[in-house]
């Protein structure tokens, strides 16, 4: 169901987002996300940089991680193709630090400590939180054949990080019957 109609506006700034994620015929994943950012007016790229048509991309951004079905990453590339300013790709060979980090608890907390501030770029920060939750959509099939009939022992992530997985919710019962913690 799409927004309510809302007042008269006009449109000045689009952000667009896409991550996909792609199984490698070595056993590894890649996981991609885009960011794009166009304006609705003529504007100029800061510093001197020419003027800018409607359409034309402020931020056009880049970041491909590649990680094993344990969500621990084996490499990162990060491009800048257009920035407000000219030396804004230079920071890309920062996001190599990510390299054998885990996706998974403290991710958020661990990619701030890594690359925020100055260590990084706001943007390309940014396109972690949906990298890392496309990575575990991408992956999710892989790893329920891999772990089939294996016992789940470990409280599961999802628990609790959402009101649909509350540990007294019917689709924890459903999924995790161990975990349950609501009326028998």
């Amino acid at each position: 169901m799409p927004l309510p109609e809302s007042a008269p506006r006009t449109l000045m700034h689009k952000r667009a987002i896409e991550c996909k994620g792609y199984e490698r015929k070595d056993g590894l994943w890649d996981i991609e996300a885009h960011l794009l950012d166009t304006k609705s007016y003529l504007h100029t790229r800061r510093h001197g940089g020419r003027e800018r048509r409607p359409g034309e991309p402020v931020h056009n951004m880049w970041l491909r991680i590649t990680i094993d079905l344990d969500m621990t990453i084996h490499d990162v590339t990060a491009v800048t193709d257009e920035g407000p300013y000219p030396h804004c790709g230079a920071i890309t060979p920062n996001f190599k630090a990510l390299k054998g980090v885990t996706i998974g608890p403290g991710w958020r907390k661990k990619t701030l400590e890594l690359l925020g501030g100055i260590k990084g770029c706001t943007h390309l920060v940014e396109l972690l939180g949906p990298l890392g939750t496309t990575a575990f959509q991408a992956t999710g099939r892989a790893r329920g054949a891999r772990d089939a009939g294996k016992p789940v022992t470990r409280k599961p992530y999802q628990l609790n990080a959402c009101h649909v997985y509350q540990d007294g919710s019917d689709a924890v019962r459903e999924r995790w019957p161990q975990f349950y913690t609501g009326a028998k």
